[in-house]
């Protein structure tokens, strides 16, 4: 493996500056919204019901879910950090929206390298000639945030000795983004050790008070940067998935959240009245949320989900389809969303993914800069991602907050992924 420099554009790309405020000023809501569901056990268990029947991914993380509930929680400190993620939709008129592509809940990252970014494109600016628009580009510093965030929680947790863990890939290609978190801690003499699910399943242990040990250091806080895909588990995996879940650890996330980030709860929160339900009493955050949501279909058995397939099928680059995964490069478009929705619309295997209506961004001009690529012009979009961290204790919320932003910007050829699936570049925000 060879260390290479973290691909990024040439200059910062613009961003509407009231659709870049709506997006912090809806971040705490959001932050409130996804704690809301990981707690609502009912809203959960009807909203993946057809899901888990046809996902066994999603079917394990469930059942590991429903054990945990039986056994009674021994955690009583809940982490939050999410990232969600828009778009500027050009709409019939031509005057952009922020539109939410999703939510992250598990692995939210890139809050390292942004932090970095606002600084490679002032110097940018600067030799350009420059230095008046260099000084306008906003400040970012989301590593540290997500650090508070996880200070705070380890804080709570009460053991002074105890420590951090990072659960993290067998083969650690963003090493260095998890490196500008971990810093932060170290700043705060929080000590943070890193591991794998391997290394938890050969070392992990709970005692009678369910605290959990890893090589005999007491753990305060999991902060896991695996764990999000399929591929990451093996029968191991999951023993020792269950084991962390089990202890008093704070785990970021706890297995709720993860599965509160799932498309087909994004898909079900779009339902009229259902924001109303999880958010009673915060009628303003329902508003402020449901105005950043795309159209947001079903695909379950029955009338209404054959009338959206067939919609997809007449007109498929109206449409998004979206299978329950993170980590970029899973949806589906045009030509291959027909052929894939024509093979399965009659099956129950359709309830496994959700139907988006596709957003349309302005594109602009940008160079991006990878290792080993030719430097050349290319027309590009963006999304924005608002990380957003919360801390709650028992019922009481401790700790609210939007944390910083990261901008990601492709080439308009790319219709998927992100900067880890070798697509998206990192960028800065120009505020306009």
């Amino acid at each position: 493996q060879v260390v290479n420099y973290a691909p990024f554009t040439l200059l910062p790309s613009a961003v509407p500056s009231a659709l870049f405020e709506q997006a912090y000023a809806v971040q705490q809501d959001f932050n409130l919204l996804v704690d809301a569901i990981s707690q609502n056990k009912e809203f959960l268990e009807r909203t993946l019901a057809s899901t888990i029947k046809v996902d066994d991914f999603t079917a394990q993380l469930f059942r590991i879910y429903t054990q945990v509930l039986e056994e009674g929680l021994a955690q009583s400190v809940f982490l939050g950090i999410n990232r969600s993620d828009y778009m500027f939709d050009c709409g019939v008129d031509g005057t952009p929206a922020l539109k939410q592509i999703e939510i992250n809940t598990i692995a939210a990252s890139f809050g390292g390298l942004t932090s970095r970014t606002a600084a490679v494109h002032g110097r940018v600016l600067k030799v350009l000639g420059k230095s008046k628009e260099a000084s306008r580009l906003v400040p970012n510093n989301p590593s540290k945030g997500l650090a508070l965030g996880i200070a705070k929680a380890w804080e709570l947790y009460g053991s002074q000795s105890a420590v951090v863990m990072f659960l993290v890939e067998e083969d650690q290609r963003n090493i260095f983004d998890q490196r500008c978190i971990e810093n932060e801690l170290w700043d705060r003499n929080i000590r943070v050790i890193r591991k794998r699910f391997r290394d938890v399943f050969e070392k992990g242990s709970l005692d009678d008070a369910r605290r959990l040990y890893m090589d005999g250091q007491e753990v305060a806080v999991v902060y896991y940067r695996e764990g999000y895909m399929p591929k990451n588990y093996d029968q191991q995996n999951w023993e020792a998935r269950l084991l962390l879940e089990r202890s008093r650890a704070v785990k970021c996330p706890d297995i709720a959240t993860q599965l509160a980030g799932t498309k087909k709860v994004q898909q079900e929160l779009s339902q009229p009245g259902m924001l109303e339900r999880l958010l009673s009493g915060h009628a303003e955050a329902v508003t402020r949320i449901r105005a950043t949501f795309a159209g947001l279909y079903s695909l379950d058995m029955g009338k209404e989900g054959d009338k959206i397939a067939a919609m997809a099928i007449a007109d498929p680059d109206r449409f998004v389809l979206k299978p329950q995964r993170e980590g970029g490069g899973n949806n589906l478009y045009g030509e291959e969303l027909r052929q894939i929705l024509e093979k399965i619309k009659d099956s129950p295997e359709r309830t496994s993914y959700i139907l988006m209506d596709k957003i349309k961004p302005q594109p602009a001009m940008n160079y991006l800069l990878r290792a080993h690529s030719p430097l050349q012009v290319s027309e590009c979009i963006s999304e924005l991602g608002i990380f957003g961290v919360y801390v709650r204790q028992g019922k009481e919320m401790v700790m609210n907050t939007a944390a910083g932003h990261l901008l990601r910007t492709k080439a308009i050829e790319h219709a998927d992924g992100g900067v880890a699936a070798g697509v998206a570049v990192l960028d800065t925000p120009y505020l306009v």
